[in-house]
């Protein structure tokens, strides 16, 4: 049995189906012995009886929790493109993985948590459901690289001071920091599991010497500050230097304490907690220009919080019928405007998007601006509808442009042109003869994200196989790289990829009928200055920098 809930939820989906951690239930009838496809007891689930792999949540104790991810590999290496994709070159600078138990216990030892050894990592050629890097996220200066993963747990990479005013290395990033974030619960009124994966990072701009970050899973967003700590006081009254307390009899004299030198330490802590606002699962979180606010949004509904207040916010989208058997389309994503406080916008699975004035009212369902491209007919087919379902969302850096991905294509609007993408940009339009195959092996509903480089000048969005698209908006040129174990080795230029799609195919070609559709780039990250991009394969974090001649 297929379950469409965790794709547009509520349609085409029978009445009779129990709902797995990544479906809803609300006003859904539910009953016994009827697990769908995703289910999460695969003891009591036909469809699971036969699997040999269980979900991280059914692992044994301790074989879902990996710990902190690794450094580098090897010798790192640099990339350069004048035109950000079309002419130039991108080579690795290093790849980062998630490494085994065996690693973790050795790393514990290390001093230094900035430094890892890194003698004990080890080249695997499997991951667990937990190691798969769910989000990247560079912060606003791109000095620090968060990533988050489908076991809870965020990693954040810093960049080599001493890298700066070498060409050659300044694209080198090590371990600075590593906490869980969040961890699987249990929902005991609904009957659901709830996922510690991490959904969305969203970095707020520094402030002072600390670093704050959003970090969300299916229900909960928390703020963590991440902090330095290399000086420890010394010299109490009432205390000696093991922290117990002394004879008050012993004290003769009166001692003002010091601060001492101490190895290097990286604290996170979380400072705020935002929870039990969302029926539905989160699916985006937009920090506001003020940077006072910042907004949620799952499949039915936005709310708007303040980050100082944890036990209220405002709903401001809610598009949930009262007749649930009348929903036709869901929100897949949601973007604060970079310079206008009051500006949102949000996708939704039709391929429509609705610009929002929050100065208009104060539940924005009625929307300022709508941006739909008409259909043609000639391309109608029965999977129309789930690829024209949009996965991403982003407003340029400038505010004037909207970038969308679907299924098959990248997509440019203007803000000021409702009726027709300004530009689009084929991604993999060679999967459109396959769409039947993609479509039993659920890869159709997966959810691609899109970036800007720091210019707005140049598109990267990801495909299959390891792929990853560039596309030049001055030049219209494009290119398809790929991030494999195979090309990272140090200073390894990255090869322009072609896919055949018929005929005869040429030595540096691939089919498309070998296309490994289970190497997919998902999540993907731009320095928003320079030309450093950050790509997610699996457990596998590629650092790419353009070509230095």
């Amino acid at each position: 049995m297929k379950c469409f809930s965790r794709y547009l939820p509520y349609i085409f989906r029978p009445a009779n189906t129990i709902l797995s951690s990544s479906c809803h239930t609300e006003d859904v009838p539910c009953f016994p012995f009827a697990f769908c496809h995703d289910c999460k007891f695969p003891e009591a689930c036909p469809d699971m009886q036969n699997s040999n792999v269980l979900p991280s949540g059914l692992l044994p104790s301790g074989q879902n929790k990996l710990g902190p991810w690794c450094s580098p590999t090897g010798s790192p290496a640099p990339l350069s493109c004048e035109t950000g994709c079309g002419e130039g070159s991108w080579i690795l600078v290093c790849r980062l993985l998630v490494p085994t138990q065996v690693s973790l216990l050795s790393m514990e030892e290390d001093i230094d948590t900035r430094k890892i050894n890194n003698s004990f990592l080890r080249d695997h050629s499997y991951a667990t459901e937990a190691d798969i890097i769910s989000t990247v996220e560079f912060n606003h200066t791109g000095e620090l690289l968060a990533t988050g993963d489908k076991g809870g747990r965020v990693v954040i990479f810093q960049r080599e001071q001493e890298s700066k005013n070498q060409i050659h290395r300044r694209g080198e990033y090590n371990v600075y920091s590593t906490f869980q974030s969040h961890e699987p619960e249990f929902d005991y009124l609904k009957s659901l599991e709830i996922e510690e994966k991490i959904n969305k990072i969203r970095w707020l701009p520094q402030q002072n010497a600390a670093y704050f970050l959003l970090s969300t899973n299916d229900k909960t967003v928390k703020l963590w500050k991440v902090s330095e700590r290399d000086k420890r006081p010394e010299g109490y009254n009432l205390k000696d230097e093991e922290g117990r307390l002394r004879d008050p009899a012993t004290i003769t004299t009166l001692r003002v304490p010091v601060l001492r030198p101490m190895d290097l330490m990286v604290e996170a802590t979380p400072r705020r907690v935002f929870a039990n606002a969302h029926t539905y699962h989160i699916n985006s979180i937009s920090v506001n220009s003020d940077y006072e606010t910042y907004m949620s949004a799952d499949d039915l509904r936005i709310n708007l919080w303040n980050f100082e207040i944890t036990n209220q916010s405002f709903n401001i989208v809610d598009i949930k019928p009262a007749n649930m058997e009348e929903l036709t389309e869901v929100i897949t994503a949601a973007e604060f405007h970079p310079h206008h406080c009051n500006t949102f916008v949000y996708s939704s699975s039709k391929g429509t998007i609705r610009l929002c004035d929050m100065r208009a009212s104060a539940l924005c369902d009625r929307h300022t601006k709508f941006f739909e491209e008409p259909e043609d007919p000639s391309n109608r087919s029965f999977f129309s509808e789930i690829i024209s379902s949009i996965s991403d969302v982003k407003f340029s850096h400038s505010g004037r442009y909207i970038m969308t991905r679907d299924y098959l294509t990248v997509k440019v609007w203007d803000l000021n042109m409702e009726n027709r993408p300004i530009e689009t940009y084929q991604v993999h339009d060679y999967l459109r003869s396959k769409l039947c195959s993609l479509y039993e092996n659920d890869c159709i509903f997966d959810k691609f994200e899109c970036v800007w480089n720091g210019s707005d000048s140049v598109i990267m969005t990801g495909s299959y196989n390891n792929f990853f698209r560039m596309f030049d908006r001055n030049t219209k040129r494009d290119v398809t790289l790929e991030a494999s174990r195979e090309n990272s080795k140090p200073r390894a230029i990255l090869k322009p990829r072609k896919v055949c799609v018929g005929g005869k195919r040429r030595k540096d070609e691939i089919s498309v009928d070998s296309l490994d559709f289970s190497k997919k780039i998902l999540h993907t990250a731009w320095h928003p200055s320079e030309n450093i991009i950050a790509v997610a394969a699996t457990n596998n974090l590629y650092i790419f920098q353009d070509k230095v001649n």
